[in-house]
């Protein structure tokens, strides 16, 4: 005789850590506040009337957006980062061409945004202030670290760095090509991307040139022994955060 299965015992859900709960918060309230966008901007007034839309506590948000709408405006541009990744981390790109899987990974952020394109204007307009372009440069260098990092790059020198400033480069001149572009499933811009990567590929071809010739080599020995020293931050630092100097024993 077979014995009876005990019932499964029931356990109570484990209660979410802080930042689960900001997490949960920042989405709800990044959700509720694109309706508002279009008239108030990424502004605290919007900020306000998304809160009481998602029914979010009033002391959470002021935890999830100290700053107000700032603060909002980035949670939503990090957002479409992590789409972008988990967009990324399941796309077959193992056919293309490097500079192709840049391309795709650029058009795909783009896409992402496609229905909230006055949102992301107001975005534009909010981070060109001199009080917020920090914020601004740090959002699009997540973007750019988010695309490298999805295509599986894994320096840790000065090329972690200049990859990452020539992407922003792209991405920043991309997104704002795209907001002025009307042409049929932004083919105008696929262009452009397409034009601005064949430019940094040119650039990096008349880089292995200089490096291949003997003399060249030695005029930069010096200043390459300095980049050598460069290092990309750790796992636990920030991406947007710089790294450090490797000192010689």
């Amino acid at each position: 005789m077979t014995k009876a299965r005990k019932p499964a015992e029931h356990r109570p859900e484990q209660p979410l850590a802080e930042e689960d709960h900001l997490a949960k918060a920042r989405a709800a309230v990044v959700a509720a506040a694109l309706p508002h966008v279009a008239f108030d901007g990424w502004s605290d007034r919007t900020l306000a009337a998304a809160v009481e839309d998602a029914g979010v506590d009033p002391g959470l948000a002021r935890l999830a957006f100290p700053r107000g709408g700032v603060d909002l405006a980035l949670a939503f541009h990090d957002q479409k980062d992590a789409e972008l990744a988990a967009d990324l981390g399941s796309a077959d790109l193992l056919g293309l061409r490097f500079r192709d899987r840049v391309a795709y990974a650029v058009m795909r952020r783009l896409e992402l945004l496609a229905g909230e394109r006055e949102a992301v204007r107001r975005a534009a307009a909010l981070f060109a202030l001199p009080t917020h372009a920090a914020d601004g440069a740090r959002a699009i260098w997540r973007t750019a670290d988010t695309i490298w990092k999805a295509l599986g790059d894994d320096s840790h020198d000065f090329s972690w760095y200049s990859k990452r400033a020539t992407l922003s480069a792209v991405w920043s001149s991309a997104l704002l090509y795209w907001l002025g572009d009307d042409s049929p499933g932004a083919s105008a811009t696929r262009e452009f991307v397409a034009r601005r990567i064949d430019n940094v590929m040119q650039v990096e071809g008349v880089k292995a040139r200089i490096r291949a010739n003997p003399l060249a080599a030695a005029l930069l020995k010096g200043p390459q022994a300095i980049l050598d020293r460069v290092r990309a931050p750790g796992d636990s630092a920030r991406s947007e955060m710089p790294g450090f100097l490797r000192h010689r024993h």
